[in-house]
C-alpha cells in the first residue's frame, strides 16, 4: 500500500514545529515557513509554465530583467549579475535567446567594446504572456483572502522587504 500523501498545510504545521522545537519563534517560524511552502509551490507552478515556453529559468531571468529595465538596455555583464551566472553562461544563454528571436544585441554607440541587449517585440510578448499565466496560478493561490486581505498581505510584506536593505547593512 502506498503511503497517504499529507497535505501542504499538515506539512506547513508539522515543518513550523520541528523549528519550533530546535529553538525557533513560532510566530517567526509561522510566517517564514509559510513564506518558503508558498514560493516552493510557485516555483513548481512556473518551471512547468517556462517549460510549456520552451523557457528554461535562466532565460526568464533575462528576459525579467530585460522587461523591468524598460527602454533601458543592458549589458551581459550586467544581466549576468542580475542572474547570478558567469559572464561566459550569459553569452551562451544570450546566443540562444538571439537565436530564438527574443532579444537583440547591439554594439555601444559610446563605447564600441560594449554590447548593449534589450527585448525584441517577439521577446516583449513572450515575456508578457508568461506574465498572464503566471497571474492566473498567482490568482488561484490567493484565492481564499479577500481583497482587503490581499491589500494588506501586500502591505505587510513590503514592510519586510524594506527591512531587508537593513539587515544588509
Amino acid at each position: 500500500m502506498a503511503p497517504q500523501r499529507r497535505s501542504i498545510q499538515d506539512q506547513h504545521s508539522d515543518d513550523v514545529a520541528t523549528y519550533v522545537a530546535a529553538g525557533g519563534e513560532e510566530t517567526v517560524q509561522r510566517v517564514i515557513t509559510a513564506v518558503y511552502g508558498v514560493t516552493k509551490k510557485l516555483d513548481q507552478w512556473y518551471n512547468r509554465q517556462f517549460a510549456d515556453l520552451e523557457l528554461s529559468q535562466g532565460e526568464w531571468a533575462v528576459l525579467a530583467a530585460l522587461a523591468k529595465a524598460g527602454d533601458t538596455c543592458l549589458t551581459p555583464s550586467q544581466l549576468a549579475d542580475l542572474s547570478s551566472v558567469a559572464p561566459s553562461s550569459m553569452t551562451h544563454r544570450l546566443d540562444k535567446m538571439t537565436g530564438r528571436g527574443i532579444v537583440q544585441r547591439r554594439p555601444d554607440q559610446s563605447n564600441r567594446t560594449r554590447t548593449l541587449v534589450s527585448l525584441t517585440k517577439e521577446g516583449w510578448m513572450l515575456f508578457s504572456a508568461a506574465v498572464r499565466e503566471a497571474n492566473v496560478v498567482e490568482s488561484d493561490t490567493l484565492r481564499g483572502l479577500t481583497d482587503f486581505e490581499r491589500h494588506e498581505l501586500g502591505r505587510l510584506l513590503e514592510i519586510v522587504i524594506a527591512g531587508l536593505d537593513e539587515v544588509d547593512a
